[in-house]
């Protein structure tokens, strides 16, 4: 029961935390679509709607950060990895309650249903930006590559430019990191 109680309230929080994200984190830059052999018109159209997208600012030492939004595809595509040139390892992650304990895995993929949204947030999917190049300060943009596959396997690729914030929106829960494990 308390589980099941416990799970609820995550779930709760973390949708009012995605309903909450400032409107200053929605992407409305540059998006380009890279599908080799198509032409300029095909390329400039965005095969994924990415909205609320922030990258958490690092502090002095730290090496890795997270990546949240939302993304809608308007067909079926799935999520196959990421990249961006501030991070030498770049990882679609998970994070799953076992037991009593949160765990992170690396994700192989992630399916993106035709004209529903799939949320990486805190606490569930998200992109894992490890071994940064540089700090991450607010109110630095961020390059991301999304890297897709289409229903007839094709591999294209989507950019997008993401701000920094300086911490979770102010609704954003924060989860304790002490009961973390990262496996591998």
């Amino acid at each position: 029961m308390k589980d099941k109680m416990t799970r609820g309230l995550a779930r709760s929080l973390m949708a009012l935390t995605v309903a909450l994200v400032p409107a200053t984190a929605v992407i409305a830059a540059k998006v380009v679509t890279k599908e080799p052999g198509a032409s300029k018109a095909a390329a400039a159209a965005t095969i994924v709607r990415v909205d609320g997208a922030w990258i958490r600012q690092t502090v002095p030492g730290q090496t890795g950060t997270g990546g949240f939004m939302t993304l809608t595809a308007e067909r079926g595509v799935t999520l196959v990895g990421f990249s961006s040139p501030v991070a030498e390892i770049n990882e679609l992650h998970e994070m799953k309650m076992d037991g009593n304990v949160m765990r992170m895995n690396a994700l192989g993929a992630l399916p993106l249903p035709a004209g529903q949204a799939v949320a990486l947030r805190p606490g569930g999917n998200h992109l894992m930006l490890m071994n940064l190049k540089q700090p991450l300060k607010a109110g630095d943009q961020v390059p991301l590559t999304l890297k897709l596959k289409l229903e007839d396997g094709k591999l294209i690729e989507q950019t997008v430019s993401v701000p920094v914030l300086g911490g979770a929106p102010a609704a954003m829960p924060m989860h304790d990191h002490q009961h973390m494990m990262m496996d591998h």
